[in-house]
């Protein structure tokens, strides 16, 4: 499967938070010397699925996109809006793909591993997929975190912040889209815009995932799909001060315990464990999917 990308980095920030990071764009936050920008778009390219590549954002984006993007677009009035113009670009290009990964720039911990992992778990059949997180699964990666969570019958869930839709499933869905972009961080106002089924499960503690998939699937004319057992650096985003502090003080750690073994760990491992199995090498998508 071949995939265009669109990356929204019109994000800003202010405060406290601005200050330390020396920028006013969420994008352009760096960790050891590196945008979160790059991270994103460098993440996806090294999956070796991406056909083109575009960034929607602010003037001060626009060398560091040029330099990893097919192209970096202005951006517009709103985060969908920044979506639906890179989604346009990208159909008027020859061979477009007919799926689209959305990946939003503010996510620290991001490897390429992230990416294709999720990738690789999307049903083929699916139009609309999204990672899903357990309050578990996202605090045993992320320790000390903090995080918003939806609570249904079936656990506390987080989403992740990277969404792969099919053309057709951008394009008949604009309004909805606006319509969840806006109710995103709010599980009441998330329950109302799905209806008053969704407020009396919700209300009375018996709503469930499969419940928002069947529903989701009814309301847009798609088939939507919740992804399981990928990895919990899919929803670490910088929102504010203390996410920011907590990714410094974590970085080097994390991202390291969580890349997946090269070619030489894997040699060395094998030269200095003759008589041991290679199965016991710790690898994320054998850790982070055994739920």
């Amino acid at each position: 499967m071949r995939v265009d990308v669109i990356l929204p980095a019109g994000g800003r920030i202010e405060g406290p938070l601005a200050e330390e990071a020396e920028t006013d764009v969420k994008a352009l936050i760096r960790f050891d010397g590196r945008s979160l920008l790059e991270t994103a778009a460098e993440s996806a390219k090294a999956t070796g699925v991406v056909n083109r590549t575009v960034v929607i954002g602010p003037q001060s984006i626009r060398r560091i996109g040029d330099n990893c993007a097919d192209a970096v677009l202005p951006e517009a009035e709103s985060g969908p809006a920044n979506i639906f113009n890179g989604f346009r670009w990208l159909g008027e290009q020859p061979g477009a793909a007919e799926h689209v990964l959305i990946l939003t720039t503010d996510l620290p911990f991001l490897l390429p591993h992230s990416v294709s992992q999720f990738l690789e778990s999307c049903p083929p059949n699916a139009d609309i997929c999204l990672p899903l997180f357990s309050r578990q699964e996202f605090e045993s990666r992320f320790p000390g975190s903090q995080n918003t969570y939806v609570k249904l019958r079936d656990g506390q869930w987080t989403a992740g912040c990277a969404y792969l839709l099919r053309r057709h499933a951008l394009e008949q869905n604009r309004g909805h889209i606006d319509r969840l972009f806006e109710a995103r961080k709010s599980a009441f106002a998330m329950a109302r815009l799905l209806g008053p089924f969704f407020i009396a499960r919700y209300v009375t503690k018996t709503l469930r995932v499969p419940h928002l998939e069947s529903h989701c699937a009814k309301m847009t004319g798609c088939t939507a799909a919740a992804i399981r057992g990928c990895d919990p650096a899919l929803a670490f985003d910088i929102d504010d001060l203390q996410d920011y502090h907590y990714a410094l003080s974590t970085y080097s750690s994390l991202t390291t315990d969580h890349r997946p073994p090269t070619t030489d760990d894997r040699s060395h491992f094998t030269r200095n464990t003759q008589h041991e199995s290679e199965s016991v090498i710790r690898h994320p998508s054998s850790v982070d999917s055994a739920r």
